[in-house]
């Protein structure tokens, strides 16, 4: 996770803020037009063609975000900014006093972004609509409620200028407001980045010394985690989640810390009450970790106690099908192929083929046939990072 990415996420969540936020404004002008309808001192037919081209204007973030899922794109900020100018525009041109103030608006919405650059960028394009909004008083006047502007006289300029001079004084003034905030953002993001970094060593680490303790390596921890990275992203979740995701699936072993040697070592087939007690990991993995705060620890709790039930329902708890949560079956895809690719004391590894279509032939049986098509279609992803991470040690 870099800065790139939260500074992405960052975006999405202001875009969505700011299309709100002009939907507010949408709210707070229906009362007053509806109180200048009432006045009937003003033609009812511009009103409402005014109002209607703010609501049209103050709706199309909205959609874009709510309907077509864009609110991580870079244009959007830019879609917002330019509906926001359009209204205030519309507004100081209909209301002309009474408007004044939304000058200010797309400078409020653009210093959310901290983005030096976009606050002036939206400062020029409202200095823009402030000089149109004059202009079209004078050129257009039939479809102006009250215009104050009749020709380009010393009253155009005495107006004019004032307001485009306030306009570029705040906007410089955010400017510096935003450089501000900006660095404090890069700060928090750093430190952010820096605690996930050293909580994921931890986990790491913790995690090794259970996988060692069965003389497996770190590096099946790395793989599995890695594999569950695909999986999530292929099922439709975050970047952030995956990230998640690969944290927890380092744990799912961590049960093992309470099983005797003898019976995790054992080369020969474990007898039935041995099983018994090593099936019984994923209960110590779940009560190691399920009163530990935060996401990750959750997420590790959930998939130590069910990464080995089966679709079936024939599992080491007997959970069936959707009963097993989705991240448990998806990790029990992982860790199944990882293993027997995986060279061990007691066995050789399979080869990614043979793996593979083993995980196909018991699609359904014991894994989530939902998880096996996407293992399928991502497999190529799966591949690499078998071959990119391999064994250090070799039996």
């Amino acid at each position: 996770m870099d800065k790139k990415y939260m500074r992405s996420r960052n975006t999405a969540d202001i875009n969505r803020v700011s299309a709100r936020c002009l939907r507010v404004v949408v709210y707070f002008l229906a009362l007053f037009y509806a109180y200048l309808l009432i006045l009937k001192e003003y033609n009812m037919w511009i009103l409402s063609v005014s109002f209607g081209a703010c609501v049209i204007l103050a709706f199309i973030p909205g959609v874009l975000i709510g309907i077509f899922k864009q609110e991580g794109h870079g244009y959007t900020q830019h879609v917002i900014i330019w509906c926001t100018v359009l209204v205030s525009m519309i507004l100081i041109t209909e209301l002309n006093y009474t408007g004044y103030p939304f000058i200010l608006f797309p400078l409020l919405l653009s210093s959310l972004y901290y983005n030096r650059t976009f606050v002036l960028y939206a400062s020029l394009l409202m200095n823009a609509g402030i000089l149109a909004s004059a202009v079209i008083q004078i050129e257009i006047p039939d479809i102006v409620l009250n215009p104050i502007f009749y020709e380009y006289d010393n009253r155009f300029a005495e107006m004019i200028i004032p307001l485009i001079l306030i306009e570029t004084t705040m906007a410089f003034v955010a400017f510096f407001i935003v450089d501000r905030n900006s660095l404090m953002i890069d700060k928090y993001i750093d430190t952010a980045e820096t605690m996930r970094e050293n909580e994921n060593y931890l986990i790491y680490a913790f995690s090794e010394i259970s996988e060692n303790k069965s003389k497996e390596t770190g590096e099946h921890i790395r793989r599995v985690a890695e594999y569950m990275k695909v999986l999530g992203l292929a099922s439709g979740f975050d970047r952030e989640y995956c990230e998640k995701l690969a944290a927890g699936a380092m744990m799912h072993d961590i049960g093992k810390l309470m099983i005797p040697e003898e019976i995790l070592d054992k080369p020969s087939k474990l007898t039935e009450e041995e099983y018994q007690i090593m099936k019984s990991h994923v209960l110590y993995g779940e009560a190691l970790l399920k009163d530990c705060p935060g996401e990750i620890m959750q997420i590790a709790a959930t998939l130590a106690k069910e990464h080995h039930e089966r679709w079936d329902g024939k599992g080491y708890l007997g959970m069936k099908g959707q009963q097993i949560s989705y991240i448990a079956r998806m990790i029990s895809v992982c860790d199944v192929f990882d293993a027997l690719t995986s060279a061990r004391s007691y066995k050789k590894g399979w080869s990614v083929d043979e793996a593979y279509e083993e995980i196909i032939k018991n699609s359904g049986k014991q894994f989530d046939p939902n998880v096996v098509r996407l293992f399928v279609s991502n497999f190529d992803k799966i591949r690499e990072i078998h071959e990119r991470i391999p064994d250090k040690t070799l039996y």
